[in-house]
């Protein structure tokens, strides 16, 4: 049984997710779309896709498509995706999920209403730390967890001057300075994806810009938004807290790792730094680190990775970690690239399995609300100094 799937947006990113697309057994035809519509046939052209539409609207009226897979602009999500599950289409998104609360409770009652698949491709969520912090806490080797920290620490000038130039245009000022907190899931979904709470409350806290260079400036942004580092504690039901960082401006070497976790509980702890991942208990310290280091796949100086900024290019070699199963994954997969420490073909697996057997994939609309909608309350928080707010919740998937 196999579905077709249209990218949407032909960016420096989708090009990586047509390929295992195009490569998994449970896919046909894959198709592209872009508003400029020389990229969509370059990448046509350069992967032997079956085709390109002139426009979203006309890929989501053609009956050749089953399913379409957004990766545009991050603010845009939310419309795109309501207009897709609209058109009787399976919906994979990148992230975030949507940047309101009204956009996310729309999505989760148009997947009530249309019973078609939604998944929000969050890297995060077979992250190496986070999956093996899954595996731990399901064994009950932390005792009772009580606090975690996810960060997503990602300098501009580590290639993000690049990315956003690339996607924006002459405008891309306006939109580079979008706000750090509307950007939450790769260090919320890292702590919850093994957790398995949900954030009930939020106190953060937003830094000023003052690099003067255009990027963060209120007159500037399309956004408002003049902040380029921002801090939020959140509390989880149950009991208990968790703290992350989204950083644009920070000394750290983001090309080495941008996404790091810690968690702890009365009997062990967890700690990933850069280049280095800790188990403790009680006894003593064990180095995890190898058990969490994906190998690359490519090398960073391949001819298809020509066009992304060299700072860029980990998120779009790795392998797999010691850590991950990959016996679940296509064989197809195992010579072809992956990214974002290993979890693309996971991803694109996740998907795809739960099309064709019409089950919930793992970051569902509901599990998709709850690393996404922490952030935009987050971001309210910070707007008001810091005020502790109350996060709506939509609560667990319908089984």
């Amino acid at each position: 049984m196999t579905f077709s799937i249209g990218i949407v947006g032909a960016g420096q990113f989708s090009g990586q997710f047509a390929t295992l697309f195009q490569a998994h057994p449970g896919v046909g035809d894959v198709y592209v779309t872009d508003l400029l519509p020389e990229r969509a046939e370059q990448l046509a052209s350069a992967q032997g896709l079956a085709g390109t539409f002139p426009s979203y609207q006309a890929m989501l009226e053609s009956e050749e498509v089953d399913a379409v897979a957004i990766f545009t602009q991050r603010w845009t999500h939310g419309p795109l995706v309501l207009q897709g599950l609209n058109a009787g289409k399976h919906v994979y998104s990148a992230v975030p999920m949507a940047i309101s609360t009204e956009e996310i409770a729309a999505i989760i009652d148009a997947v009530k209403a249309t019973g078609l698949t939604y998944m929000m491709g969050e890297t995060s969520e077979y992250n190496p730390a986070t999956v093996h912090a899954r595996n731990r806490i399901a064994e009950g080797a932390f005792g009772r967890l009580f606090y975690a920290e996810g960060d997503y620490v990602h300098d501009m000038d580590l290639g993000f001057y690049e990315a956003y130039q690339y996607s924006g245009g002459e405008n891309w000022k306006a939109t580079a300075s979008y706000p750090p907190l509307l950007y939450p899931t790769h260090a919320v979904g890292g702590v919850l994806g093994a957790w398995q709470t949900h954030a009930v409350s939020v106190s953060a806290i937003g830094v000023v810009d003052d690099r003067g260079d255009g990027v963060f400036d209120k007159d500037v942004s399309q956004f408002g938004n003049d902040v380029s580092n921002a801090t939020a504690l959140f509390e989880v039901a149950g009991g208990g807290s968790f703290r992350t960082n989204e950083f644009r401006r920070v000394g750290y070497p983001s090309h080495i790792r941008e996404s790091r976790f810690r968690f702890f509980g009365t009997e062990a702890s967890m700690e990933q730094l850069a280049t280095v991942a800790l188990w403790q208990d009680k006894q003593g310290v064990k180095d995890i680190s190898e058990l969490l280091e994906p190998k690359p796949t490519m090398a960073p100086d391949d001819p298809s990775l020509q066009h992304i900024a060299p700072e860029l290019r980990a998120a779009f070699t790795s392998g797999s970690a010691p850590v991950h199963d990959r016996a679940r994954l296509p064989r197809e997969f195992d010579h072809l690239h992956n990214g974002h420490e290993g979890s693309h073909h996971f991803l694109v697996d996740d998907f795809v399995t739960a099309v064709n057997t019409r089950t919930l994939p793992s970051v569902n609309a509901w599990v998709a609300a709850r690393y996404t909608l922490p952030g935009i309350i987050a971001h309210e928080s910070a707007r008001q100094g810091g005020v502790r707010l109350e996060i709506p919740d939509f609560g667990d998937a319908p089984q």
